[in-house]
């Protein structure tokens, strides 16, 4: 039997109380609650089993439910001015480890105050730790000089340079590359975290990260400055930009390969093929099906394992198919559907005459370029990692975030 994949899990600190920007956690960047934004950034990551947000605010357990989120509710105790993030961690560890009867592999630090925080991000301190760092943080490059006021209550100003001789200016291509903290996101092994209780330990790698990101909102100034580079920095990958909700789809269309699985398959001796499928994905097409909402798979996958899965979610394949936007047409067509009113998911290059023809193109992560940019009408969703549940929240409501033990669960499908 292979070992189980290593469990990831992303806790998000969100305390009520802010006195430099009061409420600071709900307050909205490119129109999400920046809870909403740490969630969604963590969810759309392709290495996190599970997103916690630990809150005393009750208003930000609501925004990070709907986000689709779990909420741990966060002690009095902990929750003050003086409270640290690595005890809210801690608790929500312990929380986590109560509720699956196991101790995480990997736990992540991170900050709602880091609004453009990606999911490339998050899946690279993850990565740096279970390829054999102890810690890794998210850091951008920095080339300037660093100076310290060493002035008393005694003494008038006087500058030293910290990270340079004040008497020496090196170009900067001759200057060694600094790094810069952001304060977006950390990666923890869970065991050690929880033996020192500190965020950094053992071997810290750091993980580079776009430095015209770097942005950590702890005053109003700050904030009015992530709102006016939203528009900017956001584009495409937008969380939260524009969706469908109720009433805006009538048929769901999806493909197979990456939407529905990790995008992996293992091959035994005998060269049959399994994938991975993900249990968040059963839920949503269950609750998509019960709607109502016409659905099918469509596949140029030929592979019996393809219509193995969609046997068992009971609904309707089409698999083995070369022109899938021949096949797509011809469906509408039978069903009486306007592709204008489908909603179709796909991560690859065979997907784009379907996203051309349909209403609501959706990419899921980890899409090439080109299909994330042809998602035109919608951001991302977490491909492998629960991309149905999150179509299916956006349609249906956020009380599908927590899958029940009935769904077509988490299982590995065979022909």
């Amino acid at each position: 039997m292979r070992d189980p994949a290593p469990r990831v899990l992303a806790v998000i600190p969100a305390r009520g109380g802010s006195k430099g920007v009061p409420a600071k956690n709900l307050a909205e960047v490119g129109g999400v609650p920046l809870v909403a934004r740490a969630v969604r950034a963590c969810r759309s990551a392709r290495l996190v089993s599970e997103v916690l947000v630990s809150t005393d605010d009750p208003a930000i357990a609501e925004a990070a439910g709907a986000a689709g989120a779990t909420v741990v509710d966060r002690p009095a105790p902990l929750s003050g001015d003086t409270a640290t993030s690595e005890a809210a961690v801690l608790h929500a560890l312990d929380a986590d480890e109560a509720r699956h009867g196991r101790l995480a592999d990997v736990v992540l630090l991170v900050q709602c105050t880091s609004p453009f925080l990606t999911a490339d991000d998050v899946d690279g301190v993850t990565s740096a730790v279970l390829e054999g760092a102890d810690t890794a943080v998210t850091a951008a490059p920095f080339h300037g000089f660093l100076w310290r006021d060493l002035a008393t209550g005694a003494t008038p100003s006087s500058g030293h340079g910290v990270n340079h001789d004040a008497a020496h200016r090196p170009r900067r291509q001759d200057r060694p590359e600094d790094l810069l903290e952001t304060g977006a996101a950390y990666a923890m092994r869970a065991d050690g975290f929880r033996a020192v209780r500190h965020r950094f330990f053992g071997r810290t790698a750091l993980v580079r990260t776009d430095p015209a990101r770097v942005l950590e909102i702890d005053d109003p100034h700050e904030l009015a400055r992530a709102r006016a580079l939203a528009p900017l920095l956001d584009g495409d990958e937008a969380p939260g930009g524009s969706r469908p909700g109720p009433g805006d789809v009538d048929a769901v269309v999806l493909d197979f390969d990456g939407t529905q699985t990790d995008d992996t398959v293992q091959i035994d001796a005998e060269g049959r093929e399994r994938v991975s499928v993900h249990r968040g994905d059963g839920l949503g097409i269950a609750a998509l099906r019960d709607a109502g909402i016409p659905l099918l798979i469509l596949s140029t996958e030929q592979n019996p394992v393809v219509t193995a899965r969609a046997r068992k979610l009971r609904i309707p394949v089409l698999h083995g198919v070369d022109r899938k936007d021949e096949a797509l047409k011809q469906w509408c067509d039978e069903q009486g559907v306007d592709p204008a009113r489908v909603l179709y998911a796909g991560n690859d290059a065979n997907d784009l005459p379907c996203f051309a023809l349909a209403g609501w193109p959706v990419a899921v992560a980890g899409a090439h370029e080109p299909v994330r940019r042809a998602a035109r009408a919608v951001t991302t969703a977490p491909g492998g990692r629960g991309a149905v549940r999150e179509i299916a929240s956006w349609l249906l409501g956020p009380d599908l975030r927590s899958p029940r033990p009935t769904d077509p669960g988490h299982a590995t499908t065979r022909p």
